[in-house]
């Protein structure tokens, strides 16, 4: 996939799809999509994909074609320039730690109310601040599925998607502990080592098959109880992904 030239950030600041195709053109990586045929049209969507690089947001968000709400790490709220970008891209800022995700929760909802689409790495911050490998997939956390079984509107669909890196480079930029300036609650900026940082030079975007979350599926919650069926949510995306990476890269 070719991206067109896009005019300079500053003139993109209110639209986030903008955004991800200006930094996507200057990082030149060269990106495929597959499934797009996929996507539901014009429905609020909870999009969850595997996660190993600060341009996963971008290149998701170009592939789908549509503004995302990503949720993000903390400490990129806190510092200046991060705090630019992601205010640019429309994430929306996790919590810290220690003060549970009720606040997140919150503006995650009424964004999907107004019918947008809600972005999150169920895989959380490891996989950001420990070497992996490109097919690498650590277990899902269900704050997502709950999030989609709570959201105050009659149908939206969870969108699995897996990101294969097949050329990437990948260097050490920071120590971990120094992070722990703008977010001390974090127990992995407490670790030794260099915080990695993955740039992508050719991907593979592969959409998964949607889950409809609608009435007749929350009526399942009273049943079954919410924790049990977010769990077969998290478990059912987690195994799309882990398929898609394995047809991504074999």
């Amino acid at each position: 996939m070719t991206l067109a030239p896009v005019p300079p950030l500053t003139s993109l600041t209110a639209n986030p799809l903008d955004v991800s195709n200006w930094l996507l053109t200057l990082s030149q990586v060269r990106m495929s999509v597959h499934g797009q045929d996929r996507l539901p049209p014009h429905q609020p969507m909870v999009v969850v994909s595997n996660h190993r690089s600060i341009m996963d947001a971008p290149l998701v968000m170009s592939a789908l074609g549509r503004p995302v709400r990503f949720a993000c790490h903390h400490y990129m709220s806190q510092v200046p320039v991060l705090r630019t970008v992601i205010n640019a891209l429309g994430c929306l800022p996790l919590d810290a730690p220690d003060k549970g995700q009720t606040a997140f929760f919150r503006r995650a909802m009424k964004a999907l109310k107004e019918g947008e689409a809600v972005g999150i790495f169920p895989e959380g911050a490891a996989p950001m601040v420990n070497k992996t490998t490109p097919d690498n997939l650590n277990s899902f956390h269900r704050g997502f599925a709950q999030l989609a079984l709570r959201a105050p509107v009659d149908e939206l669909a969870i969108v699995p998607v897996a990101i294969a890196a097949h050329r990437e480079t990948n260097n050490s930029v920071l120590p971990l502990r120094l992070l722990s300036l703008f977010d001390s609650s974090e127990p992995l900026f407490q670790q030794p080592g260099w915080h990695p940082a993955v740039f992508y030079h050719e991907v593979d975007i592969m959409v998964g098959r949607p889950v409809r979350v609608d009435t007749r599926l929350r009526s399942h919650r009273r049943s079954k109880g919410n924790g049990a069926l977010a769990s077969e949510l998290t478990q059912c995306c987690q195994d799309e992904v882990a398929m898609l990476l394995k047809q991504g890269f074999y």
